[in-house]
């Protein structure tokens, strides 16, 4: 076979790779028929594979005949770099799959306050099964009301928010993740507070100053509708329970954020089977640009916690 001054190869191709795994194999095996059996190929094809890389190649790597397989001097370099390639090909590979292993990085969860305390919140089961997948992600955690977390997923601030729903926006992903259950509230203080609350009913309420939720809610939501006097803003549930313990206002509190208060009798619960409204909390994700490979693992990790299967996004 002529052997060209110049290299012949150019672009290294999936069918180069092919051929030179044939060709280790032969020589590890010492022949073609030798071959067979781990190459899974009748040795006619061994041996069109090898002519077609001595052609790819331009120059003869191997003879064959009567006196047996033998390897070429230019065959035996061949063979060494072989190794080298293939060793460097399983290197990367193996490392893309490290890296699909190994995220790192830094991740911001936003989470609407009080969650901690309800028991079918399941986001430190979610952050657990996150910290398993992902130990090299630097986990940053928030707590803010329903509007800033929108916002904040939406500009890139958070990369996932844990919210009651309340309304839809095209940009956002939505998925249910768990209730919580709204009930009344009045301090030790308060005019209710000592009374029989059997006979009471909505229209009852409307005389009692009420706090209420400071930004659009499911809580403005049942405040406008039923009337009720709203003299206080609160931001968030700390603020409606301080509201509450000064024993002026009524408010809606989560129950088990306010077993604590009524349990050390700072707090009343006013007829729970009627004054109470549901609260679906949902995770959110921003549609566009396409969620990062971290975001999208804890996004699985959430909803894994919370018993909910993951959709393609």
């Amino acid at each position: 076979m002529k052997v060209n001054s110049r290299s012949v190869m150019g672009q290294l191709s999936d069918m180069d790779l092919r051929l030179l795994r044939v060709f280790k194999s032969v020589v590890d095996c010492g022949g073609m028929a030798a071959s067979e059996l781990e190459l899974n190929i009748g040795t006619s094809t061994i041996s069109r594979h090898i002519k077609d890389l001595e052609t790819r190649l331009g120059l003869t790597l191997c003879r064959r005949g009567r006196s047996g397989f033998s390897v070429t001097a230019e065959g035996e370099r061949i063979y060494q770099e072989t190794l080298r390639l293939l060793s460097s090909a399983d290197q990367f590979r193996s490392s893309v799959d490290d890296l699909h292993r190994h995220m790192g990085g830094e991740l911001n969860v936003a989470i609407h306050d009080k969650t901690a305390t309800n028991p079918a919140a399941k986001i430190a089961e979610a952050i657990d099964l996150f910290c398993e997948r992902a130990p090299g992600v630097t986990l940053n955690m928030h707590v803010a009301p329903i509007n800033p977390i929108e916002r904040g997923v939406l500009d890139g601030q958070f990369q996932i928010g844990v919210i009651p729903t309340h309304r839809s926006s095209d940009s956002l992903i939505y998925e249910d993740l768990f209730d919580e259950t709204m009930l009344m509230y009045c301090g030790a203080n308060h005019p209710l507070f000592d009374i029989s609350h059997a006979k009471l009913d909505w229209n009852d309420m409307q005389p009692y100053d009420f706090a209420a939720l400071g930004h659009h809610s499911p809580n403005m939501k049942i405040t406008r509708e039923m009337r009720l006097s709203r003299k206080a803003t609160g931001f968030d549930q700390e603020a409606i329970a301080t509201l509450i313990l000064s024993g002026r206002y009524l408010g809606f509190l989560p129950d088990h954020y306010a077993q604590g208060f009524v349990a050390r009798n700072l707090m009343r619960v006013v007829k729970p089977k009627q004054f109470n409204y549901a609260c679906s909390f949902v995770g959110i994700l921003r549609r566009s640009p396409q969620p990062s490979r971290v975001c999208l693992a804890f996004w699985e990790c959430l909803l894994q916690a919370h018993g909910k299967t993951a959709q393609a996004i």
